[in-house]
């Protein structure tokens, strides 16, 4: 029975490091700034409403955009003592996007939805942000992550522009 539970343990550990190293293969993607590109994929703006969370598919992860409210953005310099990256100096985003909001415009977030922990996707939680359901780690609406839970870093932010005011393009910037 001991070498079982050994075996086993060994197998999730391996699990484990190979989804983070993939994660980091993936978020190192051979750019100078590290930020994912791809295939662009175009997102129609004009009817999402506020608070609504699209999900689409790019490169086999899940991609989220979601309109912000003015309430929401104002929110996010409340906690910022409470999160391990604020300032997003350590995180995988667009230069353009090293801001309180992380994004090009302040109510249009873009993120991939994968947990920086081990890859699982967390779940929109309202004005409270994300939690990814594997392990607890808490994110707020600009996909910063507290110090709580084990996701060492923010949210990665692809590349992606407006190519009109309701037309964003991800995968590429303008």
């Amino acid at each position: 029975m001991r070498v079982k539970r050994r075996g086993l343990l060994l197998g999730a550990s391996a699990g484990a490091a190979a989804t983070a190293i993939g994660l980091t293969n993936w978020w190192q993607t051979g750019q100078a700034d590290g930020v994912p590109r791809g295939s662009p994929v175009a997102v129609d703006l004009q009817d999402l409403p506020t608070g609504k969370l699209l999900t689409l598919n790019w490169q086999d992860k899940p991609v989220w955009v979601l309109r912000r409210s003015p309430t929401e953005l104002a929110a996010l310099a409340g906690h910022e003592a409470l999160l391990t990256d604020a300032d997003s100096q350590h995180s995988v985003q667009p230069p353009a996007c090293r801001n309180r909001h992380r994004s090009l415009k302040p109510d249009i977030f873009v993120a991939v939805g994968l947990c920086t922990h081990l890859g699982c996707t967390p779940q929109l939680r309202g004005a409270d942000g994300f939690t990814c359901p594997c392990h607890a780690s808490h994110y707020d609406l600009a996909g910063r992550v507290f110090r709580v839970g084990p996701a060492p870093a923010n949210l990665v932010i692809p590349a992606y522009h407006f190519a009109s005011d309701n037309r964003l393009m991800i995968g590429t910037s303008a």
